[in-house]
Order: structure tokens, then C-alpha cells, then sequence
């Protein structure tokens, strides 16, 4: 493994769910929505482009997974996926439920209101879900 690093504010922000082959996935501590946060375990990488053409592969299909996790735990409307990084330039992808009752439907998550943090009961059976989620897929 390289020397990677998690950026202060996805540390701040998020939960740790697992590590995966490429990606740290986490939690964000936002019990509005599911939403799971991709981290490529590379160091100085700040686009997809950036990534090798395998660790690129690896990307998709992480993301996929962590998009069944969410559906089979969750079962939303639809699945939002995005890789903004304008505020944290570290290379990470969002992957977030959304339903046509959450907050922000049918706009973006970001800017749509203060979030709410899990509570502890909350977070440890969301947490233990996915995880069982996903490693039930074999990711």
C-alpha cells in the first residue's frame, strides 16, 4: 500500500465503512440520505483521469457495488453519482440514494439544507447493513 492519506474534511464528515480493493468506503454523516463516499487509496490523485486504466476499471466497478449496497439496503428512486471535488481535492465519488420524499428531490444533495447526523443506534445498524451489503457481493 502507498502512503495514502484521508483528506481532514471527508475525515471530519464521514463515517468508515470498509476498505475495499481500491477505494476506503465511507459513511456520510447525513441520516437524510444513504449516501456512501468512494476514496481510491492513491496518493495524489485528484481526477479519474489520473488513475491507471486498471485502478480506473477497479473505480466503476467499486462504484457499482457500492450502488447495489445502497439499493438493496435503501431501495431508492434512483442512485446520483458524482466526482465533484471542488472543495476537497482529493479524487472521491459520491454515491447517493435518493427517494421523491427526500429534501432536495429532484435537485442536487449539495447546498439543500443542513444535514442531519446519525444517531448512535442509527449509525451502527446502517453501517453493519451496508458492510453486510457489500460483502455479500463480494466486494
Amino acid at each position: 500500500m502507498n502512503n495514502f492519506t484521508l483528506h481532514e474534511r471527508l475525515k471530519n464528515d464521514t463515517f468508515e465503512v470498509m476498505d475495499l480493493a481500491l477505494c476506503r468506503v465511507l459513511l456520510m454523516n447525513d441520516s437524510h440520505f444513504p449516501w456512501l463516499i468512494l476514496v481510491p487509496m492513491r496518493t495524489g490523485v485528484t481526477e479519474v483521469h489520473g488513475l491507471t486504466r486498471e485502478d480506473r476499471a477497479v473505480l466503476i466497478e467499486e462504484t457499482a457495488a457500492a450502488s447495489r449496497a445502497i439499493s438493496s439496503v435503501f431501495s431508492p428512486d434512483k442512485i446520483n453519482i458524482g466526482a465533484l471535488g471542488n472543495l476537497v481535492p482529493q479524487l472521491h465519488v459520491h454515491v447517493v440514494g435518493r427517494t421523491r420524499e427526500d429534501r432536495a428531490w429532484p435537485g442536487p444533495v449539495w447546498g439543500s439544507g443542513q444535514g442531519a447526523p446519525y444517531v448512535k443506534e442509527e449509525l451502527e445498524k446502517t453501517l453493519s447493513a451496508i458492510r453486510q451489503a457489500l460483502q455479500g457481493q463480494g466486494a
